[in-house]
C-alpha cells in the first residue's frame, strides 16, 4: 500500500513538472540586445525570428533588427529598459554596454520605455545624424521616415554637429535639416492614434503582470530565496519573457504600472479588477498588479475589494485597521489623504 500511495505521489509529481513551461535555451540573464517579444514576421541579420527565439537571440554590436510591415520586437537594453520596434523598421545595435548603450533607428518607428535610469547609465538614440540622450523615465518616440525624435514622458537631451537642446515631455524636435528647434506636439491625438504606442503600453501591462508573478518568488521564509542577485531582468517562464524586478521598494513605468521588489510583490494586498491570479489598482499614477489574497471578495467595477483583514479598499485607496482610511483615488487615504495613517 505504501509503495502505491509513493508511486502515485511521484506521478502527480512529475505531471506537474510536465506542465511547467520549458525554455532550455534561454539566456541565464538577461543583457542589452535580447529579444524579448516578436510579432509577425522579423529578423536579426540573416535569422528569422520566432516565438522560439524569445530570450535566446540576442541583437550583437553592429546587427540590426529589421521587421516586415506587419511585424514587431521588443528588445530589452539596460535592466528597466524596453526598445520596441514597430512595422517596417530597422534598428542597428551599436553598443551593448551597460555604461555606454547605443542603438541607431534606421528606418520606421521606434519607442523607448524607461522605467529606471542609474546615474552610470549613458542610454543613447542615433537618428538621422543625430544623438539623442535619455536623461529620465520616460517614454521616448523615434521615427526615422517622419525624420522626428518625441519625448512623450521624460527628458532628453538632443545632439548634432556643435548644437545642443533639451527636450522636455511633450515636445518633439524636426530633424529636417532645419534650426534645430524643440516644439509642442498633441500628446492626446498621438498616444489616441498612435498603434505602436498602445502596442508598447499593453506590453508594458504584460510586463508589470509578469512582474508581479515573478518576483514574489524570490522571498522565502521572509528573506531572499535562491536566484536572487539584485535588481534586474528575470525570466518568467508563464510569460515566457524578460521582466524587470528593482532591487527594493517599487515604482511605476511611464504608462502607470506598478513594478515591484520581491519583498513589495509578497506583501502586496488584494487589488481589483483580476486577471488570472492577479489584479490591479491605482495606489499612484496609473493602475498597476498585485496578488489576490484568499477570501477577498469583489464589490464592484471602481469599488474595490471587500474581506481583506485591514479593512477594505475604494478605488485606489486603502480603508482600515493599520492602512490608511479615505479612499483617496489614486494614492494612500486617510487622515491627510496621500499619507499613512
Amino acid at each position: 500500500m505504501k509503495g502505491k500511495m509513493l508511486a502515485s505521489l511521484a506521478a502527480v509529481l512529475l505531471t506537474g513538472l510536465l506542465a511547467l513551461p520549458v525554455k532550455a535555451d534561454v539566456a541565464s540573464r538577461g543583457v542589452p540586445g535580447a529579444l524579448n517579444y516578436v510579432e509577425g514576421q522579423a529578423s536579426m541579420g540573416t535569422q528569422s525570428l520566432t516565438q522560439k527565439s524569445v530570450g535566446s537571440s540576442i541583437l550583437e554590436p553592429n546587427e540590426t533588427l529589421t521587421t516586415a510591415p506587419a511585424g514587431k520586437a521588443e528588445i530589452l537594453l539596460t535592466p528597466g529598459v524596453f526598445l520596441r520596434l514597430g512595422g517596417n523598421g530597422a534598428v542597428k545595435m551599436i553598443s551593448p554596454s551597460l555604461t555606454n548603450t547605443q542603438v541607431e533607428i534606421q528606418r520606421g518607428e521606434a519607442q523607448v520605455e524607461v522605467d529606471q535610469l542609474y546615474k552610470q547609465n549613458n542610454l543613447q538614440v542615433l537618428e538621422d545624424g543625430a544623438t539623442i540622450q535619455m536623461e529620465k523615465n520616460g517614454v521616448y518616440d523615434f521615427n526615422a521616415d517622419q525624420r522626428v525624435v518625441r519625448v512623450l514622458d521624460g527628458e532628453a537631451k538632443l545632439r548634432e554637429g556643435d548644437t545642443a537642446i533639451k527636450i522636455k515631455g511633450g515636445h518633439e524636435v524636426l530633424l529636417n535639416g532645419a534650426a534645430l528647434k524643440s516644439q509642442k506636439f498633441d500628446k492626446n491625438q498621438f498616444t489616441a492614434t498612435d498603434d505602436l504606442y498602445r502596442w508598447s503600453s499593453l506590453r508594458s501591462a504584460y510586463l508589470a503582470q509578469a512582474n508581479a508573478d515573478q518576483a514574489r518568488t524570490y522571498i522565502v521564509n521572509g528573506g531572499f530565496g535562491p536566484g536572487w542577485y539584485g535588481a534586474g531582468w528575470y525570466w518568467d517562464p508563464w510569460f515566457s519573457a524578460y521582466t524587470f524586478i528593482p532591487g527594493d521598494g517599487f515604482l511605476y513605468s511611464p504608462f502607470g504600472w506598478g513594478f515591484y521588489s520581491p519583498y513589495w510583490a509578497y506583501r502586496l494586498p488584494a487589488a481589483y479588477g483580476g486577471y488570472h491570479t492577479f489584479g490591479y489598482a491605482g495606489w499612484g499614477p496609473g493602475p498597476h498588479y498585485g496578488p489576490w489574497y484568499h477570501g477577498v471578495t469583489p464589490v464592484g467595477p471602481g469599488h474595490g475589494w471587500a474581506g481583506y483583514p485591514h479593512g477594505e479598499m475604494h478605488a485606489g485607496g486603502w480603508a482600515g485597521q493599520g492602512w490608511a482610511g479615505g479612499g483617496a483615488r489614486g494614492g494612500w487615504g486617510g487622515a491627510g489623504r496621500g499619507g499613512w495613517r
